[in-house]
């Protein structure tokens, strides 16, 4: 990385990731019955938050955060009263509190990731080049937050380690609280003013391009990924720690972050893959992924050394499918709409696709969830391998972009 801001807007990103990648997959267990004993309907309403926040977010931070404030001190101030919020959650027990302080957080972390992006492209001297190093930061800073919960459930079981688990809270408010006054150091990046062609008028004109069938058919099969990848991480974390997988709770964490490494290797190669298989046969594989790692998940669960080593496909689920579609958006949209077509279809894979996740797997983990705790696993994850199989169906047959788009010969990381 030959820009001098580089290695701040690297640890920057290390530490965006890092907050989010700490809370998310350990906050279910927590809520449910050995932990707060939310009910499936107020467990749905605090996943809902981050999703909602997702929505209101990509239009928040495009069209008032970007044109009313620096960034770097936005970013600061976001962080700041987030991180407090989120530190909060470690002594909230009653619902209306808990969700209320992780709403709260959920609406001040979210802008962030876009502004996030914006200061690195506004800094870096070659983005196309180093932003992909840049951005690797936050899946390395995925991975981090696994490693201190180890520590914290090293040898605590059942009630015990989800009591312990509430740790998430603070060691994401604290990672927040440290970002925040690091984002006082990062490059001053002003307030943009709206242009010609921005604000609401560009999403609607970059809907309109939905009206071309493949671009239509892709916003489809992208709201039905977004679905199953958002769903992966409300089930895995209790599905890895229940009695049918058997992995200790402090080991949860990491095996989970061995899709994040995965998701570097793949990414590294994912120009290659894309020159030799074109976007359809990429996508559909990415796709794929999700079909043949629930389905492991549900016909070997007691097969643990099977359950960990799928993991490493999580790397082709996001890279073959979701970093090629930002691909593929930037080279199918006009360029006057580009930005936009990027947010509307980051409206499904942050915002819809999360709470569809939400409002749909919970209440079904419920509803397969015996008396005395036992959940039908098999059962439960037949339906997203389902809707994967479905999903790559439908991108087989009616995905048909126009032959000069051509897929890039390499892509840059």
């Amino acid at each position: 990385m030959k820009s001098p801001a580089a290695k701040k807007l690297f640890v920057m990103m290390v530490l965006e990731f890092f907050i989010w990648g700490a809370w998310l997959p350990l906050i279910w267990g927590y809520m449910g019955k050995d932990g707060l004993n939310f009910t499936d309907m107020q467990i749905t309403w605090v996943g809902s938050a981050f999703a909602i926040a997702s929505v209101i977010g990509i239009f928040f931070s495009n069209q008032f955060a970007d044109r009313n404030f620096a960034a770097e001190k936005f970013m600061a101030v976001s962080h700041l009263i987030g991180g407090l919020s989120i530190l909060g959650m470690y002594w909230a027990k009653d619902f209306p509190t808990f969700f209320g302080l992780m709403l709260v957080h959920s609406l001040l972390y979210v802008p962030t990731i876009s502004v996030a992006n914006s200061i690195s492209f506004t800094h870096l001297k070659d983005a196309q080049k180093e932003y992909g190093l840049v951005r690797m930061g936050g899946t390395i800073g995925w991975i981090m937050a696994a490693w201190p919960l180890y520590f914290i459930l090293q040898g605590k079981v059942g009630v015990e380690a989800v009591t312990a688990s509430r740790n998430i809270f603070l060691i994401s408010g604290i990672a927040s609280l440290f970002l925040a006054v690091f984002s006082l150091s990062l490059p001053p990046t002003p307030a943009k003013p709206a242009t010609a062609g921005e604000g609401g008028f560009a999403w609607l004109k970059a809907a309109r391009h939905l009206s071309k069938p493949y671009l239509l058919v892709l916003f489809i099969v992208t709201f039905i990924d977004a679905t199953i990848h958002n769903g992966y991480f409300l089930m895995a974390g209790g599905f890895l720690g229940s009695n049918v997988v058997g992995i200790k709770p402090e080991w949860i964490m990491p095996v989970m972050s061995i899709g994040q490494i995965a998701e570097i290797a793949t990414m590294a190669g994912l120009g290659w893959f894309l020159s030799k298989m074109g976007w359809k046969t990429t996508m559909i594989l990415g796709i794929l992924g999700h079909a043949a790692r629930f389905a492991v998940f549900a016909f070997m669960p007691e097969n643990q050394t099977m359950i960990i080593i799928v993991q490493v496909l999580h790397g082709i689920c996001y890279a073959f499918f979701f970093a090629t579609l930002y691909i593929f958006i930037d080279a199918a949209f006009p360029k006057d709409v580009r930005s936009s077509a990027q947010g509307l279809f980051n409206l499904l894979v942050l915002g819809l696709g999360d709470l569809a996740a939400k409002w749909f797997f919970i209440p079904l983990q419920g509803k397969l969830t015996s008396a005395d705790g036992i959940v039908n696993y098999k059962e439960l994850f037949l339906w997203p391998t389902g809707l994967s199989l479905a999903a790559a169906v439908i991108l087989l047959i009616a995905f048909w972009p126009p032959k000069d788009l051509d897929a890039p010969t390499q892509v840059s990381h």
